[in-house]
């Protein structure tokens, strides 16, 4: 399933307000679960939020041009998304899209 925004709107902050989206440059399992657990609380009603991986951020604005990962991570991270979604009570299914921005 596709995400509802594309990854430049994302990006720019034109879609989402700022405190909906956060930035990781790397994968590292504990950090996602604690932003995934904190958008699944969404204690301000905001429908939940958008983290995206393989981005810098530098005051909470991603930092460009994007670092990315590598495509031959993207199956591990999923798979570990998952797994630790599932431990999440009630278990937690996020939207997950790869994709691909300026090469």
């Amino acid at each position: 399933m596709a995400l509802p925004i594309n990854i430049s709107n994302l990006l720019s902050g034109r879609t989402i307000e700022w405190e909906r989206i956060e930035f990781k440059e790397g994968f590292n399992p504990e950090a996602f679960l604690r932003t995934i657990c904190a958008f699944a609380n969404d204690l301000n009603n905001w429908g939940g939020g958008y983290l995206v991986i393989g981005v810098e951020d530098e005051n909470g604005r991603p930092k460009l041009p994007v670092k990315g990962l590598e495509v031959e991570q993207a199956d591990a991270i999923q798979k570990k998304i998952q797994e630790l979604c599932h431990k999440i009570k009630p278990s937690y299914l996020p939207v997950i899209e790869p994709v691909e921005h300026h090469g």
